[in-house]
């Protein structure tokens, strides 16, 4: 019997039907397989990836950078301790002068006559009182007498010590070693007691003042060596002399004085200056500055990986600022620090390392 042409095409219709839902049905059934490792693979793909470099704590010998600058260890206004007029200033400005040197000198005026009259009159006393004592010896008087003119010429002797003062007082003198900074008086010049007459300055020990904080305060030991450099290209060495036990209400500060022997006087006062204080030594990690950041609360640390892989973050203290880096404390003895990509990491992921670095700083 022959077959229809239709029959043949409605068959094989069919077959290509049926065979299109077995294959459709296979495909599905292997779907969420090939999903699964797609996403895996995604995943792989993405994983973040840093640099580490491990590194292990040494002893560093830290220091405190503070800014101050230069003072004189002594400024007085040399003042007179008499009234007069000025007749005579003998020093220049800017020039060194010694203790007892002549700074200004005023009219003698009647001072000179009450002392010649004050010694007339001890001479008379001291005549009288021998006179006294030989008339006691003899009978003709009475010892309580002789007491009256030993009192006179007690008097007269204090009367001769008052003018002689107030004479010398027209002198005024420097009361130390210095430099006379400025002359404040002129010839003519009608000085009252209390009145200056110049300024005078002593440069020798000059003082280095910085302001220390409550956290550096404890560091700083009186009688350390000190590194200062002056805005003027100079460096010198210098020791501490004074720490302040009480901070400055205003700034919470402490106040540090550094004495730099000048004998030379070639150091100046006024003097911007960089203060290098040895803090003492502790364990400390070298890092590098390029990979400090801030957590959520706006404190500065590092990121690092512990032993499962995971980031973590550890505030840190820095102790001292280097060419190669920065000393800080606050990190475990061996730690390996992300020093590359950690601004791309979040605390607490899994990470993989590109590649590690060997610990440096230990065996």
């Amino acid at each position: 019997m022959k077959i229809k042409p239709a029959y043949i095409i409605a068959t094989v219709i069919s077959i290509l039907i049926i065979v299109w839902f077995i294959y459709g049905s296979l495909i599905r059934k292997k779907e969420p397989k090939t999903i699964a490792k797609t996403n895996t693979s995604q995943s792989e793909a993405v994983a973040p990836s840093v640099e580490v470099l491990a590194i292990r704590s040494e002893i560093h010998e830290s220091f405190i950078e503070l800014h101050g600058r230069s003072e004189a260890v002594k400024e007085v206004a040399v003042k007179a301790e008499t009234s007069g007029i000025v007749v005579k200033t003998p020093v220049r400005e800017g020039r060194v002068v010694k203790r007892g040197t002549v700074l200004c000198l005023q009219d003698v005026d009647a001072r000179q006559a009450m002392l010649d009259q004050a010694s007339a009159l001890l001479r008379t006393r001291e005549l009288e009182y021998k006179a006294s004592q030989t008339l006691v010896e003899k009978g003709f008087r009475s010892p309580t007498q002789a007491l009256g003119a030993a009192a006179a010429l007690d008097g007269a002797r204090a009367s001769v010590k008052r003018a002689e003062i107030e004479l010398g007082n027209v002198v005024t003198r420097a009361p130390f070693g210095g430099i006379f900074e400025t002359q404040i008086a002129e010839i003519g010049d009608y000085l009252s007691p209390g009145e200056p007459c110049g300024l005078l300055v002593d440069l020798d020990p000059l003082i280095i003042t910085g302001e220390a904080t409550e956290k550096q305060i404890g560091r700083i030991k009186v009688g350390s060596t000190t590194e200062v450099k002056l805005a003027t290209g100079q460096t010198v060495t210098g020791k501490v002399r004074l720490i302040q036990s009480r901070a400055n209400p205003a700034t919470r500060t402490f106040r540090i004085e550094i004495a730099v022997p000048n004998a030379s006087g070639a150091l100046k006062a006024g003097v911007s200056a960089r203060l290098r204080l040895p803090a003492g030594a502790q364990k400390a990690h070298l890092i590098p500055s390029s990979i400090l950041a801030l957590d959520e609360d706006g404190r500065v640390g590092v990121k690092y990986i512990n032993q499962d892989k995971r980031v973590q973050f550890s505030t840190v203290d820095t102790l001292d600022e280097t060419s190669d880096g920065l000393w800080v404390t606050g990190l475990p003895d061996d730690i390996s620090i992300i020093v590359k990509g950690q601004d791309y990491v979040a605390v607490g992921i899994v990470i993989r390392t590109q590649y590690d670095v060997q610990m440096q700083g230990g065996n």
